[in-house]
């Protein structure tokens, strides 16, 4: 088996789930609501699944460690149109694609850090990083903006097989 290969053929297709759950978001939706006080607007959900195939994932693939002082601040990006959005994850997923292709084989069992404040929040071998932190990660987040989807009386696509909305 082909690992490299297998992780290519798999963020394809987590890729376009992911593309068709950004389709579904209403095209003059509320970028600021919440679906509750302690949880992420849609617009800063919607950014943060965008950042997976984006920052995030290149740089889990491209560095071998990300390290920020305990003062930063992290401005999430957040869309203005499902169309930005769109724009900005297929740009992001492009870029994703070609830098995974171009890990060597050897990189997958070298450990990765993220430092935050001095402390090592994740220090692991790239390939559960990249299992664990990017694309179980980028479902996790898709899954969530599914709920906002069915919140928002929305059409939510299926993911792993139709939808009630697609039957």
């Amino acid at each position: 088996m082909d690992i490299q290969k297998e992780l290519e053929i798999e963020l394809d297709h987590e890729g376009a789930k992911t593309r068709k759950m950004l389709e579904a978001i209403p095209e003059h939706v509320d970028w600021d609501w919440k679906p509750h006080s302690k949880s992420m607007s849609l617009g800063k959900l919607t950014g943060h699944v965008t950042d997976m195939a984006g920052d995030w994932g290149l740089m889990t693939l491209t560095k071998d460690k990300v390290e920020f002082a305990a003062d930063h601040k992290w401005e999430q990006w957040t869309p203005s149109s499902r169309a930005e959005a769109l724009e900005r994850f297929d740009a992001s997923l492009a870029q994703l694609k070609t830098a995974l292709a171009a890990v060597p084989a050897e990189k997958w069992d070298q450990n990765w850090q993220f430092i935050f404040g001095g402390h090592a929040w994740l220090d692991q071998p790239r390939y559960q990083i990249w299992r664990e932190a990017v694309i179980n990660h980028l479902i996790h987040h898709r899954a969530q903006l599914g709920v906002y989807l069915r919140l928002l009386d929305a059409k939510v696509p299926g993911s792993y097989g139709p939808s009630v909305d697609e039957m």
